[in-house]
């Protein structure tokens, strides 16, 4: 029997001002700060499998949906709604067809997810989740984190 397909859904504001390297570069112009997560992010999509899924705040009309196939999906949310309602649609939506894990700093949403049978993980968990898989520029292999559940 084939395993369900495993998502990360990414609260992307949430992370982009919980890691000090994004949110100087959001300081600069929002959108480096936002390349800068999702590289990381479509590395670590790459290398893993596991598909990739990020939510930012959006000022538009409609929810806008940006995803060429085998890339990391990207939605920004209309105005007037937030990032989280939409991460809370996905997860109360696939959390019992697929394996999703929310990338989150908010424990209100992180209590949400859970309570729509997805996992959470921290904005510090995330960062040493990529860190333990995607190899370093350096040729070396990362180490393995040892723990089954990468949530800090």
């Amino acid at each position: 029997m084939q395993s369900p397909a495993r998502y990360l859904i990414v609260d992307g504001h949430s992370i982009i001002f919980a890691w000090p390297e994004l949110r100087k570069l959001h300081a600069r112009r929002s959108s480096l700060a936002r390349e800068a997560l999702l590289k990381q992010l479509r590395d670590y999509q790459d290398w893993t499998g596991v598909h990739v899924v990020v939510v930012f705040d959006g000022k538009g009309k409609k929810v806008d949906a940006i995803s060429d196939p085998a890339e990391v999906q990207v939605f920004y949310s209309r105005s007037g709604q937030s990032a989280d309602a939409i991460i809370e649609r996905l997860a109360s939506k696939y959390a019992k067809h697929f394996e999703l894990m929310v990338a989150t700093s908010d424990l209100m949403e992180a209590e949400t997810v859970h309570a729509c049978g997805a996992e959470s993980i921290s904005a510090e968990g995330l960062r040493g989740l990529l860190a333990s898989t995607v190899p370093s520029s350096s040729g070396i292999p990362p180490l393995r984190a040892k723990s089954s559940n990468p949530a800090a």
